[in-house]
């Protein structure tokens, strides 16, 4: 039965209570807040005091137990126990393994029959509810509880009830979860079935003798105690039950009684449990009833006025913005009128700053006296000369003036009866607005929030690029190193007293093999120069490979934590790897593009030129200068030489030092030509290096970020459809609020 409620607000164990006699069982379940009874039924008196007595006054589910006493008695008894109403039985273990299978079997097929009897009676009645029971008693069929409608109003009922079902759509879409949806969905079908009046109030207000005197009957039990220990719907039946009260229990607690009232013909009552001993189980309903109510009468008894749980359950009922009539109860108590005018004057105040409105209707009545003079004689309540019962007639008028839609107070009735689900929708759009906003909120910060990500990764790069700087400084001090060893060669090899090497080129020609110094640049300088520049830029790629891969993983996991709920595309991880992967590698190809061998012939090529640019021309005179000054100790002497020999040689000796000096600037330009062409490499690498990272997290972010932008652009069509529908109720009410008596 409780999983039948599905109350999501059941935190609280179950109360349940073993009682042996009626009397135990009324107690336990109306003033000690029992949830459910354990009775103990094991003999026929048993059975007919359940019958007579305990089931038509417990409100609460009741198990009865049954002792093996026969096969054949205990069907009989379990098939009477059901039928009585009992919720179920209890059969200890040892007493069922004395059962036959048979006897299990029927006993089940007894429990299931009747199970699926209620199951099919509460769906009856929540599908036709009580416009169906409206036509069933009165045979005929009304609208809003209210006759002489004409086709303008049932018209205008019909529109108003799509333009709530398309708010309930919309509320739905922005809210899925809002499970107060269903209270705007019943009330929309509700639109034209019998007015619901919903009393509340202190326990020991007197509420139930109010009742009573509606009724015109004890229908209700009354006492110094919560008698009221569950919510109970009243509904007008033709069936005359003597007095008593023949209730019907749902699933999820409601109790609905059906009786021969005359009020109820046209209005449905609703009783609720005190508003300061409503327990959590009830607390769930008589929050559904009150968006529901079509009108609020607050019974508060005289000697108490506007008690803590009663100031707090008008500021609940605010929140719906619902008519309230106040109900001052045992007003007889007042000796004096000032003390009389002093608390209708207390109540009035403290409700008009509670309800925020400036008009408080209440009735001082005494419930009590009304009920006895109805009950001594019902011709003489309207000439009753005593205040208390003109007080409460006076009310009943106002009542009953309801019932007639041909009155002002019966198109204020039919007003309320609107604006009901009106109200509801109001409230639930109201909340939908927020949350359409919030969410609108949300899905743009989770935008900026992604994008900024990603132009995160400019100051990674940033970071990068300041680190890179030692990795180039390192590599073009390598190339710096070469070229200073390379021009200390070049001018330890091309001096004019190197008469080997003028003799070499002279006399042999093209025939000269290698010189050592073509030897030396290779194998000693720019050979080991490129293999240290080689391994210093393959860490320099690992490293910027290595500082990608812990990036990009960075990157992933703040996606993942920023956002858990969102599951990441199947094919993430491969794309990942694929982004990630090296890239052309620019920096090592120039160092693998330049050979030691090739450059150490162009420096011989470049030493040949030289030395025949300067020497292959002067002839016989100038090749005795040359032996000359192999053996003369200084330049001077040299150059002295060869002016004696021949003007010529002298001449041609001088452009010596210009040629030694232009291949000096051609290898210094080779050098730094080379150095600028790796420093450009090795920045192409970096960038293709930030830029693949780019990538991944432009990839990693999208499926957040189309995420975000389907949300934005879902809630942002959410609001226009919110703003549209929240102007056709605006429109709606005007309407209402200009229906006039016909």
């Amino acid at each position: 039965m409780m999983v039948q409620s599905k109350s999501e607000s059941i935190i609280l164990p179950l109360v349940a209570r073993n009682v042996q006699t009626a009397s135990a069982a009324f107690s336990a379940s109306s003033s000690e807040g029992a949830d459910c009874l354990l009775y103990n039924a094991d003999g026929t008196n048993h059975v007919e005091m359940l019958l007579k007595s305990v089931l038509k006054n417990v409100k609460v589910p009741v198990f009865t137990t049954i002792a093996f006493i026969g096969q054949s008695t205990l069907l009989t008894e379990a098939s009477n126990l059901l039928h009585s109403g009992a919720s179920g039985l209890v059969i200890s273990l040892e007493d069922m393994k004395l059962f036959s299978d048979d006897t299990l079997s029927k006993l089940f097929n007894t429990v299931g029959v009747m199970k699926r009897r209620a199951d099919h009676e509460i769906q009856s009645f929540l599908k036709h509810e009580k416009g169906d029971l409206d036509e069933r008693f009165h045979g005929k069929k009304g609208c809003t509880g209210f006759t002489k409608l004409g086709d303008r109003e049932k018209n205008f009922i019909e529109r108003e009830r799509q333009i709530l079902l398309e708010a309930s759509d919309v509320i739905r879409k922005a809210a899925p979860l809002m499970e107060e949806v269903k209270l705007l969905t019943d009330a929309a079908s509700q639109l034209d079935e019998p007015f619901l009046l919903v009393i509340v109030g202190e326990f020991n207000s007197g509420k139930s003798t109010f009742i009573n005197a509606l009724l015109g009957r004890r229908y209700l039990k009354e006492g110094v105690v919560p008698t009221t220990n569950e919510i109970t719907l009243l509904r007008y039946s033709e069936l005359d039950s003597h007095g008593q009260e023949h209730c019907e229990r749902q699933p999820d607690g409601l109790f609905v009684c059906s009786l021969p009232a005359k009020i109820l013909k046209e209005m449905n009552l609703v009783d609720t449990p005190g508003t300061n001993v409503i327990l959590q189980r009830q607390q769930r309903l008589t929050e559904e009833f009150v968006p529901r109510a079509d009108l609020i009468l607050f019974v508060i008894s005289a000697d108490r006025p506007l008690t803590e749980s009663e100031v707090a359950f008008l500021r609940y009922i605010q929140q719906w913005k619902k008519k309230v009539v106040f109900v001052l109860n045992k007003s007889d108590i007042y000796q004096t009128t000032s003390e009389f005018e002093e608390a209708i004057a207390f109540i009035k105040g403290n409700a008009q700053k509670l309800l925020n409105t400036e008009h408080v209707t209440l009735y001082p009545v005494s419930a009590r006296a009304a009920l006895e003079a109805k009950l001594s004689g019902p011709s003489d309540v309207e000439k009753e000369s005593d205040w208390r019962t003109n007080s409460f007639y006076e009310l009943e008028k106002f009542l009953f003036s309801f019932l007639d839609g041909s009155t002002n107070n019966g198109m204020e009735r039919m007003k309320l009866k609107l604006e009901t689900p009106i109200s509801i929708a109001d409230r639930l759009l109201s909340t939908c607005d927020e949350l359409a906003r919030q969410s609108c909120e949300s899905a743009n910060q989770d935008l900026v929030s992604v994008n900024k990500i990603i132009t995160g990764v400019q100051v990674y790069a940033m970071k990068l690029e300041s680190e890179s700087l030692s990795w180039r400084r390192q590599t073009l001090s390598l190339v710096d190193n070469a070229k200073a060893r390379v021009l200390k060669l070049i001018e330890s090899t091309l001096q004019l007293s190197n008469l080997d090497l003028v003799a070499s080129y002279i006399f042999k020609g093209e025939k000269i093999a290698s010189l050592p110094a073509t030897w030396s640049i290779q194998d000693e300088i720019i050979s080991p120069a490129l293999f240290d520049a080689k391994k210093l830029l393959g860490e320099y790629l690992v490293w910027l490979q290595s500082n990608n891969i812990h990036e990009g993983r960075l990157y992933g996991e703040y996606f993942e934590k920023r956002w858990p709920s969102f599951v990441s595309p199947h094919n993430q991880v491969s794309e990942t790897h694929k982004l990630l992967k090296k890239g052309e590698e620019l920096s090592l190809k120039v160092v693998e593009d330049f050979s030691a061998s090739a450059a150490a012939k162009l420096f011989e090529q470049e030493i040949r030129e030289v030395v025949l640019g300067t020497f292959g021309g002067l002839g016989a005179a100038g090749l005795s200068a040359s032996l000359l000054t192999s053996v003369l100790p200084t330049t001077l002497e040299d150059l002295l030489a060869l002016g004696l020999c021949s003007a010529g040689g002298l001449i041609a000796i001088s452009n010596f030092p210009a040629r030694r000096k232009a291949m000096v600037d051609k290898v210094k330009r080779t050098a730094d030509a080379l150095a600028h062409e790796l420093e450009e490499a090795m920045q192409k690498d970096l960038l293709q290096t930030v830029e693949n990272l780019e990538s991944l997290v432009k990839f990693i972010s999208k499926p957040y970020q189309d995420e975000a932008q389907h949300r934005l652009n879902k809630f942002v069509q959410i609001q226009g459809e919110l703003t549209s529908v929240e102007k056709k109720m605006k429109s709606l009410r005007i309407e209402i609020q200009n229906l006039r008596v016909s």
